[in-house]
């Protein structure tokens, strides 16, 4: 069992730092579990123990980096939280730095929970969405609608056929959605 805050959450959070601050300085290519072990004041064992391999590691700090920092804007409408939400969604995801976390999130992920924790993000940030639509009496898709229907759109392109990933896509999925 991890105690949150202990030392369990000190050296992870060490750990990802650690591999932050190199991909900065050189590059996700030249990046070894020596050198993250050595920046994060562990042993390269205490990374192996705990991640299995630098795939894996990249991946965990892959899905962090993918959590949401705030709750999606209120915009005063459903159209204009979803259309909103749909363009920050796109942009973030299909940038150059989100592909990157997309495909070592997915890399080192062989039981696919690492998938499952970036599409809760997604779902917890429409489910929002639909909540303060709810409150505002307007009546709103389900959020599995959505996700079938924005979200899931949005990472097919960006992983296989990423080209037109515009505002304009991410609007017209919305007005779809909300047709």
């Amino acid at each position: 069992m991890v105690r949150p805050g202990g030392r369990s959450a000190r050296v992870q959070e060490s750990v990802h730092a650690a591999v932050r601050d190199l991909i900065a300085e050189s590059g996700r290519d030249a990046l070894t579990v020596p050198q993250v072990a050595a920046r994060a004041g562990v042993t390269p064992s205490t990374i192996y123990r705990r991640w299995g391999d630098l795939q894996e590691l990249l991946s965990d700090v892959a899905v962090e980096r993918l959590r949401p920092e705030a709750p999606p804007e209120d915009h005063g409408s459903l159209a204009a939280d979803l259309t909103a939400w749909t363009e920050l969604f796109l942009d973030e995801m299909s940038s150059p730095a989100g592909r990157a976390y997309i495909r070592d999130a997915l890399l080192g992920d062989p039981d696919g929970s690492n998938a499952g924790q970036c599409s809760a993000y997604a779902a917890d940030q429409v489910e929002v969405v639909l909540a303060r639509a709810a409150a505002r009496g307007e009546a709103a898709p389900s959020a599995e609608t959505v996700m079938d229907r924005v979200v899931a759109p949005i990472m097919y392109r960006i992983l296989f056929r990423p080209y037109g990933l515009d505002a304009a896509y991410a609007r017209r999925l919305a007005a779809e959605v909300l047709a």
